[in-house]
């Protein structure tokens, strides 16, 4: 017995010196059994983005503001030459027909103007002729085109043109109206080529040809211009404008 209590003293040596470390370390605060809830640690305080401000910049004015009519209005003018669009004026619709007659007009706001003494004014007299804008003479309208419709033909072909009289010409009514117009366009084709093609080429068919009639060139071509016949009607009828163009145009 008393042999084998010799190897246990230094082991009990080892282990109070392990319970006295640890018991140190303990009350030294490295470490702590307390059950007591950990604290929760603090949540990270975002701070705010720093406010932004938008300062309002006021426009300039927009082109909106200025009525379209200005554009068509030249500034500082005579107010008799100012365009229809841009005075009001009290027409009298029981005008006679052809005759002169006035009218009393006001410029439109934003518009200037003068008389014939270069002196500002608002108010000014119009002298004009009574008739309703499509009682115009053609050189005091425009109206759109066609080249649908066949300019040679018999009887003349027309075709619905819508027509906007010209902004310095003044007239009762509607300044845009619908007409009916002679179709009158042209491909390029020459009358005097034509019938000089005819008189000298006419038996082999090349004014048939030039005129984009094919099918009548060839006929002319193999009959030898119809023994001369079709050759001389062709002459005639080209001469006097009867046949023209397959493209239904006229000639230049």
């Amino acid at each position: 017995m008393a042999a084998a209590a010799v190897p246990l003293r230094p082991l009990c040596r080892l282990c109070r010196v392990v319970l006295f470390l640890s018991q140190f370390y303990i009350l030294s605060g490295g470490g702590s059994f307390s059950e007591e809830p950990s604290q929760p640690l603090p949540q990270a305080i975002k701070d705010p983005s720093p406010t932004r401000t938008f300062t309002a910049v006021p426009r300039a004015a927009e082109s909106t503001d200025i009525p379209p009519y200005v554009m068509k209005c030249p500034s500082n003018g005579l107010c008799s030459r100012l365009p229809a669009d841009c005075i009001d004026c009290k027409t009298n619709f029981s005008c006679v027909y052809g005759k002169p007659v006035t009218f009393d007009c006001t410029v439109k706001p934003s518009v200037t103007c003068v008389d014939p003494d270069f002196k500002s004014q608002k108010s000014f007299i119009l002298n004009m002729t009574c008739r309703f804008c499509w009682q115009l003479p053609e050189a005091d309208y425009e109206c759109s085109s066609s080249s649908n419709c066949r300019a040679v033909s018999c009887p003349r072909q027309r075709y619905a043109a819508n027509c906007t009289v010209r902004d310095h010409i003044h007239c009762l009514g509607n300044r845009t109206f619908p007409k009916m117009l002679y179709c009158n366009w042209t491909g390029g084709y020459k009358w005097s080529t034509a019938l000089a093609l005819s008189i000298t080429l006419g038996g082999f068919g090349a004014d048939r040809f030039y005129l984009g009639q094919w099918r009548e060139g060839l006929g002319k071509l193999f009959s030898f211009g119809g023994l001369g016949i079709w050759t001389l009607i062709d002459v005639l009828l080209i001469g006097v404008g009867y046949v023209g163009p397959a493209d239904g145009s006229l000639y230049i």
